[in-house]
């Protein structure tokens, strides 16, 4: 009976962990326009919750199971966005304002093949550079860790853009410019650890 019982506690969370990490990502998918991807995975979302609802409300006696349903509920949740977090769909802006208005920010940016459009702007203590940068979601580490290394104290604000439409940077994501300058980022790092 043990056996039965945590059998069906063990399954119960695990169809509940697929259902809620299916339903983090159909959510996402929906929310970013690729309607149809997210259908097929609506269709896999439901028929997996399904299964697991049936199996709580047929043995409702047995607390363990609804348990194991709420449980595998808040795995689901943490699962589906680190797995949304390692796709990384989508684009994101930054607007970074640097306190240092002589910096050649928009240069560097635009050599490791940044979107960048600059303006001179005029805040509380000065003159100030604001920048407007567009990059895939994938490279938005990347791309702070760049803006920290020219200038330590520029604000950043980022946020994700609903549409895109023209513009020259669109160009330079399907030549791979930023993936190329992401990947030399990512090597430099690694050997500047192995020096340590």
């Amino acid at each position: 009976m043990l056996d039965n019982a945590l059998m069906m506690v063990t399954i119960i969370l695990v169809i509940n962990i697929f259902y809620v990490s299916f339903f983090t990502i159909r959510m996402i998918l929906t929310l970013k326009g690729r309607r149809y991807i997210a259908a097929g995975i609506g269709m896999v979302e439901i028929t997996i919750y399904t299964l697991g609802l049936g199996l709580v409300l047929e043995n409702l006696d047995q607390i363990e199971n609804l348990i194991a349903y709420a449980l595998g509920y808040g795995i689901g949740v943490i699962v589906g966005s680190k797995i949304e977090e390692k796709l990384a769909l989508g684009y994101i802006t930054v607007n970074v304002i640097s306190s240092n208005p002589d910096i050649q920010f928009t240069k560097q940016l635009r050599d490791k093949g940044y979107g960048v459009t600059s303006w001179y702007a005029y805040g509380m203590d000065g003159d100030r550079l604001s920048m407007q940068i567009l990059t895939p979601r994938k490279y938005e580490l990347s791309l702070y860790e760049t803006i920290k290394g020219i200038d330590p104290k520029a604000f950043i604000i980022s946020y994700e853009p609903k549409q895109i439409n023209g513009g020259f940077w669109v160009k330079q994501v399907k030549r791979g410019r930023i993936s190329k300058n992401a990947e030399k980022q990512e090597e430099n790092r690694a050997n500047e650890q192995e020096k340590v």
